[in-house]
């Protein structure tokens, strides 16, 4: 599986720390609160939050440079949409790689 990292965060921040630190902060911020929605949407069974909430994390999946992850958000976005839960569980460990990931930095 692939693992998080900085690289297109740090092309943004173009070796500005306190951009590079305030991409961090917010995804340290952001990511937990949009992973509990999913959770809680999951829950209700409410298939059209479940994949807002996919589309929402799928932006944090890009930004720490997890295409191939990406690719298995769009996917499992796509079949909420359709009513299905195939990829969850691909989509629910990137979800945890990302989660001890932040927890690092």
């Amino acid at each position: 599986m692939e693992k998080p990292n900085l690289i297109y965060i740090n092309q943004l921040a173009r070796g500005d720390n306190s951009i590079k630190n305030e991409l961090i902060n917010i995804i340290k911020t952001e990511f937990p609160e949009e992973k509990k929605y999913y959770f809680e949407s999951l829950q209700q069974n409410n298939f059209k939050k479940i994949a807002e909430n996919v589309h929402r994390l799928k932006h944090k999946i890009s930004i720490l440079g997890l295409s191939n992850s990406y690719k298995v958000a769009k996917e499992f976005e796509h079949n909420l949409r359709e009513h299905s839960l195939e990829r969850k569980q691909d989509f629910e460990k990137i979800l945890i790689a990302i989660t001890h990931y932040i927890e690092t930095l």
